[in-house]
């Protein structure tokens, strides 16, 4: 709205509450499915490579995605929200240097160590929110073992040791094609990679997610 002094942001009502509410409190009666997983990853996916593209004039990065950001209307798709971190760029800029903003277990590393901000920091943060819809965990939790309590570093870990398959969420185990699991999967570790530069782009992670969702329903 910007017929205020000062401009401010109308969202709709969303009554299903954040993405992360919704996966730890399902229950067998209201479950979170593969096929919703997916969905709602290629949604934020989508939003946030509309952000990057300048598809609403300038680029923008988000900065803190997470799933507590990302909020479910009444037919659960995907809405991201909170941009109080938000910064546009122009069209030729590849990076903002700021004060790091962010929170723990979605930061991506390279921006913490070098307060360099690219349109892969968002890429990381959108990994670890993939990782928590594959597995049902939260980015952090003090309750796990020590070597679990980030979960991306976990995850990344269980996959070089071939342990994929026993951290998923077991509810998407049962109904998920192994394949497409395996994919994800693998997209997620490429979106975690500790270099930038090898993570893949908001656009690259968008159409691979299509593709997913268009094999599912070949089926």
């Amino acid at each position: 709205c910007l017929e205020t002094e000062v401009p401010l942001l109308v969202y709709e009502f969303v009554p299903n509450g954040t993405l992360s509410k919704y996966l730890s409190d399902q229950t067998e009666e209201f479950p979170l499915t593969w096929n919703m997983r997916l969905r709602i990853a290629t949604e934020i996916v989508g939003a946030l490579y509309y952000l990057h593209s300048a598809g609403a004039s300038l680029p923008i990065y988000h900065r803190d995605i997470k799933s507590t950001n990302i909020l479910l209307d009444d037919k659960y798709r995907a809405k991201v929200a909170d941009f109080g971190t938000s910064r546009s760029i122009a069209i030729d800029q590849t990076h903002l240097t700021t004060l790091v903003h962010g929170t723990f277990g979605y930061l991506d590393p390279e921006y913490f160590q070098s307060s360099k901000f690219t349109e892969k920091s968002d890429v990381y943060s959108f990994g670890v929110v993939l990782v928590e819809l594959l597995t049902g965990e939260k980015a952090i939790s003090l309750t796990r073992a020590p070597e679990a309590k980030s979960i991306a570093m976990y995850f990344i870990n269980s996959m070089e040791e071939n342990n994929l398959f026993h951290i998923l969420d077991e509810r998407i185990l049962k109904e998920a094609v192994k394949e497409e699991l395996i994919t994800v999967a693998n997209l997620a570790k490429r979106c975690l990679n500790l270099d930038g530069k090898k993570r893949p782009s908001m656009k690259e992670v968008s159409m691979e997610l299509e593709v997913v969702q268009i094999s599912q329903k070949s089926f």
